[in-house]
């Protein structure tokens, strides 16, 4: 292969990817490249990606070839592609499905595809113990009780299994999406949430049922959770992150099919209704007396023969969630998310307990087709204030992050930025309680905290919503799975240090379709040469892999 100088890519043998975000076929190398690779790094000229093991097997269980990964990367590179490099990608994508799972009467069967690689893994200290009898060269018997623990326990040896023993159908139900809401509009599914539901569904086969759909904030992953319970007819629990999110879910399943109050319940520290259909929270499942009690709420996966599991923001999924979802692999699974990453590196987690990634549509995309807002995306840098310096100086470094992300100057940049979009429905977003409650008492506005009742949020996201409140400040109890679909502009003044996933999150509070220009404006608010602006850099990596880029102004 001769040098491309136009192209984009540089691979390197330790299987990072160098990205020239300068060259003219940097967004088409990009958007290939975020379906088998996952961004590092991303200063303002080269972007720097990681080829991963678990990378390659989401896309191979998204049908990705390995061939056309190699395809991708010898079509976008400089030079040529390191030989052990495209050797490395076809022996990943190779071992998904080398492994698989059936069922046989009363018990599991795992097979390999020869026996070399049945004594490889029999020999395993953490996976032997989980098999029961050989039945041949290459078929061992499972108990149905380890399902999810093999599946952990051979990804982590590097053999993902390719799980066909199918599911339980759960209590029947029937299911029916309406074609106009209670409310009165017309309502149709989108292209692309209808496939997103065919993917999932799989026609019944075996191969489809569990696995993780990842689409935008604002594209509507709560239709296509109704659309899968549509397919399935079959009763759900639905779990999620808030009993605002639970309301939400709630109010959108009765809008949006068939089903009447009394099949739909809410689950949650104010209500336990068991129904049908029934919306938990993660809190709730969690809960317990002190930390040596058991986790009294867990019961509720047995209370019911559900027939669907839907984890909704399955990024935050709990440990102890985790869990008992190993336990629960015969019902079928879907996790629902903007982002796959998780801040706690149990990625490999999702893909083996609740399934690989089916659908991972691009923000860009959508927004293109104006299915999600355009954003424009801006950091405001500002100096601390003298008297800050010397605090901040003799700091640690989590002390240093508080005291630059509390910065009393940010107060000066929300008004000039509130007084920027006089008319716009704004959310100011931050970490720090005393740093919210003190912007919010200064401007003269409502403030949503953990400590604010749910009485108080429903009704002041209800004003908000209504158009009676054009700017409201919220603490991160609004990060995730809170609908505020007028909302089109968010400043950001504190944040969870690095959390790429919250930084999306933030984002996609403002990216539902909007009438008009179809547009929404992102501010994050940092201080200067501070461990703060370092970790804004971090927070930023998933969007910028997403193709947004950030407008960096210098405040006074």
């Amino acid at each position: 292969m001769t040098y491309q100088p136009d192209n984009p890519l540089i691979v390197q043998g330790d299987q990072t990817v160098l990205v020239e975000v300068d060259s003219p076929h940097y967004v088409e190398a990009r958007d290939y490249l975020a379906g088998f690779a996952e961004l590092i790094k991303s200063p303002e000229h080269i972007h720097t990606y990681r080829i991963t093991p678990l990378s390659i097997w989401n896309a191979a269980a998204a049908g990705t070839k390995a061939s056309a990964i190699v395809e991708t990367l010898e079509r976008f590179s400089k030079y040529e592609v390191p030989q052990h490099v495209v050797v490395g990608i076809r022996d990943y994508a190779s071992r998904y499905g080398r492994l698989q799972l059936t069922r046989a009467d009363d018990h599991l069967v795992l097979t390999a595809d020869d026996q070399p690689l049945a004594e490889e893994i029999c020999r395993q200290k953490a996976v032997g113990p989980l098999l029961e009898e050989r039945l041949s060269d290459v078929e061992f018997r499972v108990s149905a009780a380890v399902r999810g623990k093999l599946k952990q326990a051979l990804l982590k040896v590097g053999f993902p299994i390719e799980d066909l023993a199918g599911y339980r159908q759960g209590e029947s139900l029937g299911i029916v999406v309406r074609q106009q809401s209670l409310s009165g509009d017309e309502f149709q599914l989108r292209d692309y949430q209808q496939a997103a539901a065919d993917v999932f569904y799989a026609s019944g086969a075996a191969r489809g049922g569990s696995g993780v759909i990842v689409l935008p904030c604002g594209a509507g992953k709560t239709i296509v959770g109704l659309a899968c319970m549509a397919k399935l007819q079959t009763s759900t629990l639905i779990l999620t992150t808030n009993v605002t999110a639970t309301r939400q879910w709630v109010r959108e399943v009765l809008d949006k099919t068939m089903l009447a109050e009394d099949q739909v319940g809410e689950y949650n520290g104010s209500r336990k209704d068991v129904l049908p259909v029934t919306v938990a929270t993660y809190n709730i499942m969690t809960w317990r007396e002190n930390k040596d009690a058991p986790f009294k709420h867990l019961k509720l996966f047995d209370e019911r023969d559900w027939g669907l599991i839907i984890y909704d923001e399955v990024h935050l999924l709990p440990a102890p969630v985790f869990q008992v979802t190993a336990g629960l692999q015969a019902r079928r699974r879907l996790g629902l998310t903007a982002t796959l990453v998780r801040e706690d590196g149990r990625e490999d987690d999702v893909f083996a307990l609740i399934g690989p990634k089916k659908v991972d549509v691009p923000w860009k995309v959508l927004e293109k087709d104006g299915w999600i807002a355009t954003a424009s995306c801006t950091e405001i840098r500002l100096p601390l204030p003298k008297k800050l310096r010397m605090p901040y100086a003799v700091a640690d470094r989590r002390a240093k992050f508080r005291v630059a992300s509390e910065n009393p100057a940010k107060l000066n940049v929300v008004r000039q930025l509130l007084n920027q979009h006089p008319d716009e429905p704004t959310l100011i977003i931050g970490m720090y309680v005393r740093q919210i409650d003190q912007i919010a008492s200064d401007l003269g506005i409502p403030v949503i905290t953990g400590s604010v009742s749910q009485k108080t949020r429903d009704r002041l996201f209800g004003d908000f919503t209504a158009g009676r409140l054009r700017v409201l400040a919220v603490s991160k109890v609004a990060n995730f799975a809170v609908d505020l679909p007028d909302a089109s502009v968010a400043i950001q003044i504190s944040g969870t240090f690095g959390s790429r996933q919250e930084e999306a999150q933030r984002l996609g509070r403002i990216l539902r379709p909007k009438t008009g220009l179809n547009r929404a404006s992102f501010y994050t608010i940092v201080s200067r040469d501070t461990v703060e602006q370092e970790f804004a850099v971090k927070r930023q990596l998933f969007l910028c892999e997403q193709g947004y880029t950030y407008n960096i102004q210098d405040g006074c």
